[in-house]
């Protein structure tokens, strides 16, 4: 019981985003849902999960549908509560922040932004092409009380696959700035953005300095850079130079003698030695020094890394980047854990899309269609954020409230380990096994103990008849 009493102090924080309190119930029951059900079969999986009558399915389907639910208030109030919950892991004063990309394939002809992406990706079981949604992602680099590190996911949002205006000029990179900017200031805190080479560009790199935060990311082998010109003994008319000598990053792995070997600070490298090399350089994207770093790890390869903040070690910089792939993980529970992305709200009232198609271009199209079309992208966007949460609360328990967890796994796995943090599917299972005595014993004036039992299917399941 104390699991899931833990976890609804936590979520009355999110009352403010919910226009009145029976949409703040509901949302509970959606939330519930997403952390217990053990498979992901969309609103439908929550109804069994929770014995809830039939009647509840369509509740919950306008839940994700009503503007009552507000998508921005709701994503300031998690992310200043994962600010509370947690304890983030900072460089001086910043904050860390991961961002990457997820393209999550989608069947329906009729679900907006459903467009054919193409899956950059070495695993051999991914297929080259896929249709459907790609978004992007924010998480929060937090540490545990044990010491490891992991990614709480903050906001998701789908990026790709609809044009409203011919006018609109913005890319992924614009968009993902648009994302952080908020985040940031919800975390009242300077940022140091670690994301993969496809957002080195200027685009990112400009509003991150002009707002003071900073990126910590991965360059392409093509990359060049120039020193600073050196200063003429007597001046000259005209502007003086910037750039000096132009360097073809990728020559200088071959000076070997320019190179440190040092024992790697990755935890788990025991014995490893890695070669650095850092110089500060000029990169004409920004206009300004940029601090790169070539690192050679025996194990992992060649990685050569860029961060706009002059001030991080060399070393540092290389912990962060390694920390980006935290955000895999978080990927990989979000998909097969929580269900995250497994919504499939279709639109009765669209054109059915071809396969194989790409944009859906709206700005011939009539008003009704087009607020049609936001409407259900909203509801894919609070089913996202939802998701965001739910896996959020899972880790605050695994990591928060470990012994009590393993207090109530009433399972067993083959790698468990009751001295380390759960995860997040040893978590579900926990909040499983514990909700019949939640409802049993919660006090009376529990809010959510009494409108589950309102709405309960009472004959369905037996486990909460006694609790009636």
């Amino acid at each position: 019981m104390s699991l899931w009493l833990e976890w609804f102090r936590c979520l009355e924080t999110l009352r403010p985003a919910c226009a009145r309190t029976t949409t703040f119930l509901w949302m509970s029951l959606a939330l519930m849902g997403l952390s217990v059900r053990a498979e992901l079969a969309g609103v439908t999986s929550f109804v069994r999960a929770l014995g809830l009558a039939p009647g509840a399915y369509r509740n919950l389907l306008h839940l994700f549908h009503s503007p009552g639910l507000d998508l921005d208030r709701l994503s300031a109030a998690w992310v200043a509560l994962a600010r509370r919950l947690f304890v983030p892991l900072r460089v001086g004063e910043r904050v860390v922040v991961i961002a990457d990309g997820l393209k999550v394939p989608k069947e329906g002809r009729k679900m907006p932004a459903v467009k054919k992406l193409h899956q950059e990706s070495a695993n051999n079981s991914k297929p080259p092409f896929i249709a459907g949604h790609s978004c992007q992602a924010l998480a929060l680099l937090v540490s545990g009380p044990l010491g490891g590190v992991s990614a709480v996911p903050l906001v998701s949002r789908i990026h790709e696959g609809l044009v409203f205006s011919n006018r609109d000029q913005r890319s992924l990179l614009d968009k993902l700035v648009a994302l952080l900017v908020p985040v940031a200031r919800a975390l009242e805190s300077s940022v140091v953005l670690v994301a993969d080479a496809f957002y080195a560009s200027r685009k990112i790199v400009a509003p991150l300095l002009d707002q003071g935060h900073h990126l910590v990311t991965r360059v392409r082998s093509n990359t060049v850079a120039y020193r600073p010109a050196p200063r003429p003994r007597r001046p000259r008319r005209g502007r003086p130079r910037l750039y000096g000598t132009k360097l073809q990053l990728k020559e200088l792995w071959n000076d070997r003698d320019r190179f440190r070997s040092v024992p790697s600070p990755i935890a788990g490298d025991s014995r490893v030695r890695v070669r650095y090399r850092c110089e500060d350089l000029l990169w004409r994207p920004v206009g300004r020094l940029v601090r790169f770093v070539w690192i050679d790890h025996p194990l992992r390869g060649r990685l050569l890394l860029m961060t706009t903040d002059l001030g991080l070690a060399p070393l540092q910089v290389f912990l962060l980047y390694s920390y980006r792939f935290r955000i895999e993980v978080s990927f990989k529970q979000a998909l097969h854990t929580v269900g995250t992305y497994a919504y499939h709200f279709w639109m009765m009232a669209m054109t059915p899309r071809r396969r194989g198609s790409g944009n859906q271009y709206l700005h011939h199209a009539g008003d009704d269609y087009r607020r049609l079309v936001r409407r259900k992208i909203d509801a894919y966007h609070r089913a996202i954020q939802l998701g965001c949460i739910a896996q959020g609360l899972l880790q605050h328990l695994a990591l928060n409230r470990r012994k009590e967890v393993w207090s109530h796994f009433r399972s067993w796995m083959r790698t468990m380990n009751p001295g380390a943090p759960p995860s997040d599917a040893v978590v579900a299972q926990a909040l499983r096994a514990a909700l019949p005595d939640f409802l049993l014993r919660a006090p009376h004036p529990q809010a959510l103990k009494k409108f589950i039992l309102h709405n309960a299917d009472q004959e369905r399941c037996a486990a909460l008849q006694s609790a009636g």
